[in-house]
């Protein structure tokens, strides 16, 4: 604890810059020659403080969801954020070997097992594979494996033969809604058909793969939000976002989603076809005319050039281009994720004790209902911490 401290002293200056930014102004373009473990040494013991901080703050049990107008917002184990507070701590409990995290992740992870049983999700795998899975590889028990492949079938009870795809959110009985961001819980359907030899896991996973890539996509490889099906097999009925700027236009979490996403399809499949649509995205996403220098994009890639930007989708974007470097070396993705990390380091990370005991400040989860706006989210500390931990191991 002593060398968190120290690193802290040094950085803390930084921060404290950092917390007073405005989210609208452009941020310097950090050294990327910088070694790539100096981001994370220096990420590791605040965010080690801000979530020792947060412990003390929950009660009972909540989950942590994000601090809006000096409140700290909570939820319970069903909302679709609720693993990434347990996979974060696992994250920063590998990283440190403090056990005061790995004590508390444990201890969410019992309030976190009803949901394997949750078929009126389709974000298991967030909620679940983000957790659980991170707890398998971390700090293994026998008993997540159960959970895990419960937790699988219960996901592909969502899914739809005549459709081809699993559904995302439940609507009308005439609608069939299937979102960009469901591509993100493909990963534990994989992991499902290693652990049980069971191929209809994977099977699910692909097929919904290959319905999204054939019917989500544009010319210009951005990604439509939502896509709504006849759930009889009758095709398309419409086309649209929820929590872009317009149906047509590109929202940045989205197309970071779609990223990821596809990405993972190609490590999970060795199918090439993924492998191009993810570096399609990421074409798309790294040379948009309308991303900052900086490359922090705004909320949405159409939206004007003084709305804020969300942090959480270059956290998410930089990890899975992380990935995507392995697979294309050739590309210069791991030199721009590294950009966006160090950035998100310098002028987005906030000051101990402030934020809501959050990391990552300037977050945007659902701009046209106003809600979430500006604010810290669960998921851009998981992908910062992931990022981070990816970038320290090129």
């Amino acid at each position: 604890m002593n060398l968190y401290m120290k690193r802290l002293a040094i950085f803390f200056a930084m921060v404290v810059l950092a917390a007073c930014s405005s989210k609208k102004e452009e941020a310097p373009v950090s050294d990327v020659e910088e070694a790539p473990t100096v981001l994370l040494e220096k990420n590791i013991p605040i965010a080690i403080e801000h979530y020792k901080n947060m412990m003390e703050t929950l009660e009972g049990e909540e989950f942590p969801k994000t601090y809006v107008d000096g409140e700290f917002k909570t939820s319970n184990s069903g909302w679709w954020c609720s693993g990434f507070y347990p996979g974060t701590l696992l994250y920063l409990f590998q990283e440190s070997g403090d056990s005061t995290l790995l004590t508390e992740a444990e201890r969410m992870l019992k309030l976190l097992e009803i949901e394997q049983y949750n078929k009126y999700t389709h974000d298991l795998g967030f909620m679940m594979y983000c957790s659980f899975g991170n707890a398998l590889k971390i700090a293994p028990k026998e008993e997540y494996k159960r959970i895990l492949v419960n937790s699988a079938e219960s996901l592909s009870s969502r899914f739809s033969e005549e459709v081809g795809a699993i559904k995302s959110w439940d609507s009308l009985p005439e609608d069939y809604l299937v979102i960009i961001d469901n591509m993100m819980n493909l990963e534990l359907l994989f992991w499902a058909t290693r652990e049980t030899g069971d191929s209809t896991f994977y099977d699910i996973a692909v097929t919904h793969a290959n319905t999204t890539l054939e019917n989500h996509f544009r010319e210009d490889n951005s990604s439509y939000h939502v896509v709504n099906y006849d759930p009889n097999g009758g095709g398309i009925q419409e086309k649209k976002t929820a929590q872009g700027l317009s149906d047509s236009s590109a929202w940045a979490r989205g197309q970071a989603w779609g990223l990821y996403g596809f990405t993972v399809m190609f490590r999970e499949t060795r199918d090439s076809v993924y492998l191009d649509q993810a570096d399609k995205i990421a074409q798309f996403f790294v040379n948009h005319p309308n991303l900052p220098k900086d490359k922090i994009p705004l909320w949405d890639f159409d939206a004007k050039a003084d709305e804020e930007r969300d942090a959480s989708a270059a956290a998410i974007a930089a990890s899975g281009l992380l990935e995507l470097d392995e697979y294309h070396p050739d590309r210069g993705y791991a030199k721009i994720a590294k950009e966006m990390l160090a950035v998100l380091s310098g002028y987005y990370t906030a000051e101990v004790g402030t934020n809501g005991n959050f990391l990552i400040m300037h977050n945007v989860g659902h701009k046209p209902e106003n809600s979430e706006v500006d604010v810290p989210l669960t998921y851009a500390d998981y992908y910062f911490i992931e990022g981070l931990i990816r970038l320290s191991n090129k």
